[in-house]
């Protein structure tokens, strides 16, 4: 991480660079240090201290925080507050993102069988503690015999088909089972 501190009508002294890399050091933890630079330039106007910050991240990210204060650990520390604010967003992005692939890619592997522990059960509920759904699927409900869905799962290696039972003319579910045999679900009578 590449650091420049710029004073205007201030001298950068060793304390003042110490507590602007202390504020950072949180950040570049956040980020996984993946910040490339930052430009901080404190300046003062009459009584009033006023601290500009512009951090780059990895990705072409910029994320900007400007604050005025008394005294120059309460305008950095609104500075920093306000790009901590930015840093969070762009950190839930990024996991959000890597959340959808690994969901996406486990939706089109075959089952294996997994022992379901908090730590799986904990992946599909979403950070506000609700479940979500992820992606949905429309299907066309075909009427056909049991044998035949069959057929179709065997020849077509999908996990499941949805479709209308001949005989009973209800809605059915046949899927793949882990162990390789097939599995039905159809409603109560």
């Amino acid at each position: 991480m590449r650091l420049e501190l710029t004073g205007r009508h201030v001298t950068i002294t060793p304390a003042i660079r110490k507590a602007v890399e202390r504020r950072l050091a949180r950040m570049a933890r956040m980020l996984q240090d993946g910040i490339v630079s930052v430009q901080v330039v404190i300046g003062r106007l009459k009584s009033r201290h006023q601290v500009e910050m512009t951090l780059h991240a990895r990705g072409e990210h910029f994320f900007h925080g400007a604050a005025t204060g008394r005294d120059f650990a309460a305008a950095l520390g609104a500075a920093a507050e306000k790009l901590e604010h930015q840093v969070q967003k762009l950190k839930s992005r990024w996991t959000e993102r890597r959340r959808q692939v690994v969901s996406t890619a486990r939706a089109g592997a075959p089952a294996a069988e997994q022992p379901r522990t908090r730590r799986t059960a904990a992946m599909s509920i979403g950070s506000d503690g609700e479940v979500r759904i992820i992606r949905t699927r429309r299907y066309a409900v075909k009427p056909m015999s049991v044998d035949e869905a069959a057929l179709e799962v065997s020849a077509d290696q999908g996990a499941f088909i949805v479709f209308r039972n001949a005989s009973t003319d209800t809605v059915n579910v046949l899927f793949r089972r882990p162990d390789g045999n097939l599995g039905l679900i159809e409603p109560e009578p």
